[in-house]
């Protein structure tokens, strides 16, 4: 009963929870369905529904406020996911489809995340630019929910998502892509200098002919 009184004060969470375990149950039938059944043109279909479980929690977040309901919390976080499944979605399912192939059905292995170097500062900046394009997405849809919102105290919960949001893409931004490249660069400085090193008797032949042997 504490479940069912919980989803009636807080539906719009409760459709967020519902969305990500469908996200997770499309995407398990759909490698189900391309790996097991061979049947790519169903995986296909089923990956395709995965974008329209974005759409019912966008309405319905929206329509939630339009009937009068307080924008709380709830409504934020509702932003924010949909923000990250706009970014990471398709690139979540890309992991997890290369994954299952290689583990599971004799797939090419997946390329690996780079250790270092300019690679890996490369990885960072478009794990970043994903990021961005989240922040985007929620800073988006919460500019849509304050205009409908009217009571301040609303508009304030609101922004604060936004401030959540915008906290976020900075840490990410100076913890990934800016922390990278100065690793990077201290990596470079630390490699030994081969001008340094030291000199052999064969890096300067003697000017002098050799004396030959008896």
């Amino acid at each position: 009963m504490e479940i069912v009184e919980w989803v009636r004060d807080h539906p719009v969470a409760a459709l967020v929870i519902t969305c990500e375990v469908a996200f997770w149950v499309f995407l398990a039938a759909a490698v189900v369905a391309r790996y097991v059944l061979r049947r790519r043109r169903l995986s296909t279909v089923l990956l395709l529904c995965e974008p329209l479980i974005e759409v019912v929690l966008l309405v319905a977040t929206v329509t939630d406020l339009l009937r009068g309901a307080e924008a709380t919390w709830t409504h934020g976080l509702a932003a924010l996911y949909l923000g990250f499944t706009v970014a990471f979605g398709r690139y979540t399912v890309h992991k997890v489809d290369g994954w299952v192939a290689w583990r599971l059905f004799d797939g090419p292995r997946p390329p690996r995340v780079p250790s270092g170097g300019r690679a890996k500062v490369v990885h960072e900046w478009k794990l970043w630019l994903r990021v961005l394009l989240a922040w985007a997405v929620a800073v988006a849809v919460l500019g849509v929910l304050l205009l409908i919102a009217d009571d301040p105290a609303q508009r304030q919960v609101l922004l604060g998502w936004a401030g959540r949001a915008t906290l976020v893409m900075g840490i990410w931004f100076l913890a990934g892509p800016v922390w990278q490249v100065f690793a990077d660069s201290a990596g470079e400085d630390d490699a030994p200098d081969t001008d340094d090193a030291p000199e052999t008797p064969a890096d300067h032949p003697t000017s002098h002919p050799a004396h030959p042997t008896p």
